[in-house]
């Protein structure tokens, strides 16, 4: 099962409950169906991550934590997909969101400097942030929504084939 494999590369929930960052939830963070790995659970908590992925924010991991709470969605899986974003992997993003915001909403592009920098930004954010935005939320939007159809849909075949080979197995040897 999908399952088996998650397990292998997440962590222990101890290891996240003590943390000193996330102690300010508190025993919230004891809920055993934030740790749980079933279809739905592991379906929000992609979902969840790819979208908060997307969005140009700070503290991506903390916002993903807090909403996989009370839409009881996997914990760790939530919180380590909001690495697909990754300082390596920004600029492209941001580009591509920017670009896609300005398309939707039919505004002029600003023209953007080969070296990008901090007074660049500052400078530019008031006009950049709406295409920046729209962009991010759409992106994360499409992502989200494909996550967690295909998480649902590839948990079920996985059950269904191993239920299929398992029907297989004890016909044979009846």
């Amino acid at each position: 099962m999908p399952r088996n494999l998650i397990k292998r590369y997440l962590p222990a929930p101890e290891k996240i409950t003590g943390h000193k960052s996330l102690r300010f939830l508190g025993t919230m963070l004891h809920d055993p169906n934030l740790w749980h790995l079933n279809r739905h659970s592991v379906a929000r908590g992609m979902a969840l991550g790819l979208f908060n992925a997307m969005l140009p924010i700070p503290m991506q991991m903390l916002v993903s934590a807090i909403f996989a709470i009370p839409l009881r969605a996997n914990l760790p899986i939530s919180v380590a997909l909001v690495w697909v974003s990754n300082p390596v992997t920004m600029p492209a993003l941001f580009f591509f969101q920017y670009k896609l915001g300005t398309m939707l909403l039919g505004t002029p592009e600003r023209s953007m400097p080969m070296q990008l920098s901090l007074s660049w930004i500052s400078a530019e954010i008031q006009h950049i942030w709406q295409p920046l935005l729209t962009g991010a939320l759409l992106m994360g939007t499409v992502l989200a929504f494909t996550a967690y159809a295909g998480t649902m849909l590839y948990w079920r075949f996985w059950v269904s084939r191993s239920w299929h080979r398992r029907k297989l197995r004890r016909g044979r040897h009846s």
